[in-house]
């Protein structure tokens, strides 16, 4: 049987201490960018429901605008839907006919900001609606029409 001389040094199995070390530090890089990732998208997926929300709201209170033969023209309109949310609207003639006087048909254009968020982080989605109308005499009052 060969000898071994006292030279040769048995042969190290398993990992040292700074390969440990290594392999540690880049798996803390790639769990701390994974959740980083994970994060931005559940901060996006906020801010889309959010804007889903909106829209859907936009499009009732829309809906309820068009729907409202009462509506006065000229005036701006406000309302909430919750305390970080609401709306404001105002109804005018689109294009009205130059000798208007009351009960001309006009085409009425609805413009409806639908908003949320508090007010470093405020938000708001536009919408515009037109229904059929006609004028009434109090639109006639003050600078609002001129006959």
């Amino acid at each position: 049987m060969p000898n071994k001389s006292s030279s040769e040094s048995p042969r190290r199995r398993g990992f040292s201490l700074l390969e440990l070390l290594v392999a540690t530090a880049i798996l803390g890089i790639a769990v701390a960018s994974l959740l980083g990732g994970f994060a931005s998208s559940l901060r996006a997926q906020d801010r889309l429901r959010d804007y889903d929300t909106a829209a859907v709201r936009a499009k009732q209170q829309m809906e309820a605008l068009l729907a409202d033969s009462t509506l006065p023209r000229f005036a701006t309109l406000e309302g909430r839907f919750s305390e970080a949310s609401g709306w404001r609207a105002r109804m005018t003639p689109f294009e009205p006919p130059r000798a208007a006087t009351p009960g001309t048909a006009v085409l009425d254009r609805i413009e409806l900001e639908v908003w949320w968020g508090v007010s470093a982080s405020r938000r708001s989605i536009t919408l515009e609606g037109y229904r059929r109308g006609f004028l009434r005499p109090e639109d006639f009052a003050g600078e609002v029409l001129r006959r």
